[in-house]
């Protein structure tokens, strides 16, 4: 990399840490830190839903598969849209509905406090295993294209998130979610032209790929594995307890839809962009091999990005991670704290809880950093996530969603269900290969994983039903949620401010980052109009968010 590539990267990392940690001043309770305000505006939580689920490992995971596939990772992203339907229509606003700040929360209502600690222990247990596999792909990239040791890498990023994570709460991963997205979109639609021009054309593209390279399905990645991995996401996106905060995080049911909406339409746009390069460079480098294809995005952005727009890449995809892991960081000292530590020291004070949900979030991302050198051993990325998601995936979410809907469930059937489960899943995973030398391929991992819950979860309400049975548990929590109708709104004034600031924060960063562009576009050399057209682009957006906060404040003011 060029200098100018690594001075890119420094004055990137700066805009967002100020981002985050500008947030370090803005409310100081429970409320703020873990819900920012609990009235976030929906577009705003929506687009930091889809860079959470989004991150580098996109790159790494999906650019690893387009690069091997073709086409067929296309098919897998777009089939992501259809869950995101399905969730703003059905499971956002019951989220929503339930007024918990976490899913931790919503478990204690609903089916008592010893469901919940079993759940809050598989959970934290299994997001270390998440969240190291969202840092690792980052470290991974940083260490294609600089060389530089994977793992100091992982320990230098690992350490950066933890920190404005910890200062500034939900609202500082919110708002830099919004940022990256911004930067990565940016600079994809830069390399998506400048690829095309390095092979060819479109035409010439196509007729030197393989010959199965654009079919819909491809390899392991059949129809049955797209239709279960559309089934798998609907409860992982709709269950999983970070993901749930961007439901409950906004102002009312209408706008919780809203945010499973936006996500669906970004995920039927954006997979043919991101995933256009990684295939064309399949093209021009055809003997990448084993763990080697994980590196294909960056291989095809160091072929063709101008001289420092391959840093300002490399610090968008830094920090695409960083809204994976920090949200997870979040979430888990919202556990820890709320769940945990709270309830077991109830005259806690708010300064209190305050330092401890920062000690847990350092803490838990010190896990996190061991998880991520482990994930080499474990058979590359692409492995780790396929598989952590298919064994435990419905398992762990879908018997907590099922008991949105159902007032039959009870503590012990959903137990239950998630205990059977995951067992079955974890014979067919580690078990029965060494035993019988059998093993389920990637489309009947990802079936078995996400159906049979939901199989497990209609025979008990079918038993229920024919039974007449229902649950007390579900009789109290309407009863204790009825009760706690209003609490949603005691703190509208302060969230409105904290929404204001938030857009003040965004319209500046956007502003440096537009002139980074024009700067990059006068220095850089190669591929300025498409610099000087982004950054004109995002340079009028900060202007108008800056502007539209003003006016905000005024109208708070009166």
């Amino acid at each position: 990399m060029h200098q100018l590539d690594y001075l890119t990267i420094f004055i990137f990392t700066l805009i967002i840490l100020g981002a985050g940690l500008s947030f370090g001043r803005q409310g100081g309770d429970m409320k703020s830190f873990f819900a920012a305000g609990g009235a976030v505006p929906w577009s705003i939580s929506g687009l930091s839903l889809f860079m959470s689920f989004f991150s580098a490992g996109t790159f790494v995971v999906w650019g690893s598969i387009a690069y091997e596939w073709g086409w067929v990772a296309i098919t897998i992203q777009m089939a992501m849209c259809v869950s995101g339907f399905l969730i703003g229509k059905y499971l956002a606003p019951k989220w929503k509905e339930t007024r918990s700040i976490t899913v931790a929360a919503y478990l204690t209502n609903r089916f008592g406090k010893k469901v919940q600690q079993y759940y809050t222990f598989i959970f934290l247990v299994l997001s270390l295993g998440y969240t190291g596999a969202f840092l690792y792909p980052v470290a991974k990239i940083l260490n294609v294209v600089t060389g530089f040791d994977i793992y100091y890498a992982i320990l230098l990023l690992g350490g950066m998130i933890m920190i404005y994570t910890a200062v500034g709460g939900l609202w500082a991963v919110i708002v830099t979610d919004v940022l990256q997205f911004v930067i990565l979109t940016a600079a994809v639609l830069i390399v998506l032209p400048l690829s095309l021009e390095k092979v060819g054309g479109i035409n010439q593209f196509i007729a030197e790929a393989p010959d199965t390279f654009f079919n819909i399905f491809n390899g392991e990645y059949t129809l049955w594995f797209i239709l279960a991995f559309v089934g798998y996401n609907t409860i992982f996106i709709g269950g999983n307890w970070a993901y749930v905060q961007r439901y409950t995080s906004v102002k009312d049911t209408t706008s919780a839809s809203k945010v499973g909406y936006l996500f669906g339409i970004l995920y039927l746009i954006s997979p043919l962009i991101w995933m256009l390069p990684p295939m064309i460079y399949r093209v021009l480098d055809p003997s990448l091999t084993g763990l080697e294809t994980e590196g294909a995005y960056l291989r095809m952005c160091m072929t063709v990005l101008p001289v420092g727009m391959l840093g300002l890449m490399l610090g968008g995809m830094i920090f695409a991670t960083a809204s994976s892991v920090n949200t997870s960081l979040n979430l888990a000292a919202a556990v820890l704290t709320n769940d945990v530590y709270h309830p077991l020291n109830p005259k806690a004070s708010h300064k209190t809880l305050m330092k401890v949900a920062r000690l847990a979030t350092l803490l838990f991302g010190l896990g996190t950093i061991g998880v991520a050198f482990m994930v080499p051993l474990a058979g590359g990325i692409v492995e780790v996530v396929l598989s952590i998601g298919a064994v435990t995936g419905g398992a762990l979410y879908a018997p907590a969603i099922w008991g949105l809907f159902s007032k039959r469930q009870t503590g012990t059937s959903i137990l239950m269900v998630t205990g059977i489960s995951l067992v079955i899943n974890l014979f067919f995973k580690f078990i029965s290969p060494s035993l019988f030398s059998f093993s389920l391929g990637r489309s009947s991992e990802m079936i078995v994983g996400v159906f049979l819950p939901i199989v497990l979860l209609a025979a008990y309400e079918l038993y229920a039903r024919k039974r007449n049975l229902e649950s007390k548990q579900y009789s109290t929590y309407l009863a204790k949620n009825k009760h706690n109708k209003d609490d949603l709104t005691e703190s509208l004034n302060d969230s409105q401010g904290q929404n204001t600031f938030g857009y003040k924060v965004m319209g500046w960063a956007f502003t440096g980052i537009g002139l980074l562009f024009f700067g990059l576009g006068v220095w850089g050399g190669g591929g300025s109009i498409y610099l000087f057209i982004m950054g004109t682009l995002i340079l009028s957006l900060g202007i108008y968010a800056i502007q539209y906060a003003q006016k905000k404040e005024k109208a708070q003011t009166l």
